[in-house]
């Protein structure tokens, strides 16, 4: 049994690292980034702060978003079942709220792990512009390495259940309160994130940051890869670690 804790925390971990690694590189190729961080990367962009504290602000935002939603959901379930459930739904919602806050240090960490590779990784066309590298093909190339790296480290991290990123958290909270799918609550959600770093590009750039074919190819691709990824190696990392 210990030995499969270790092996859960290593591959929650590496998920949280590829992961970090795969939404990086999309941003590196100047093709438009994911449009979960889309709304921080066109801040930090445009302001010309740091990428990894931006996308740090907008998680504690998401956060704070679901733990309010979870105390909705739960008011509004104790109501429909009456006091005979009202201290089951209590404890329940006090175990959410805390599996909620345990992601503000994920938060931090996962940011860092941005910062990291975003200081690591150099930017495609700005440094290898007169190379294949920097070339449009050259960069398409890098996006779908991004595009498989990113589903390849998500598929990874939530597979372990153990602490969902609020990226991913903020569309489950917001499913379970509205009772829609989370497939379609994503899509939403994904349109949503959109508009908005599309306002504050043209509002306050004059232009588009940070949507382009990158952003397209990501809301396709990594649903895609997380699905093949979980195909070929789930049952294999879930016995490892212990799940079942």
């Amino acid at each position: 049994m210990k030995k499969a804790y270790l092996f859960r925390g290593f591959f929650y971990l590496l998920g949280l690292l590829v992961l970090a690694l795969g939404i990086t590189l999309n941003t590196k190729t100047g093709l438009g980034v994911s449009p979960i961080i889309s709304v921080s990367y066109s801040i930090s962009t445009i302001w010309n702060l740091n990428f990894g504290n931006m996308t740090l602000v907008l998680y504690a935002l998401f956060v704070v978003f679901e733990m309010i939603l979870h105390v909705i959901r739960n008011r509004k379930y104790s109501i429909k079942e009456g006091a005979v459930l009202e201290h089951a739904n209590q404890v329940n919602l006090k175990l959410v709220l805390f599996m909620d806050v345990l992601q503000f240090p994920l938060s931090l960490i996962f940011t860092r792990f941005l910062n990291i590779f975003s200081g690591w990784l150099p930017d495609l066309q700005k440094t290898y512009g007169d190379s294949f590298v920097g070339s449009f093909a050259g960069r398409v190339l890098f996006l779908a390495l991004a595009i498989i790296l990113t589903g390849a480290g998500a598929a990874m991290s939530l597979n372990m259940r153990v602490i969902p990123n609020p990226g991913d958290g903020i569309v489950q909270a917001i499913a379970d309160c509205t009772g829609k799918g989370v497939g379609f609550t994503k899509n939403c959600f994904d349109v949503v994130n959109i508009s908005i770093t599309i306002t504050v590009g043209l509002v306050f750039a004059g232009k588009l940051v940070g949507i382009g074919l990158g952003t397209v190819l990501a809301v396709i691709g990594v649903g895609r890869v997380i699905a093949v990824f979980n195909h070929f190696y789930m049952e294999r990392m879930d016995e490892l670690a212990g799940i079942g």
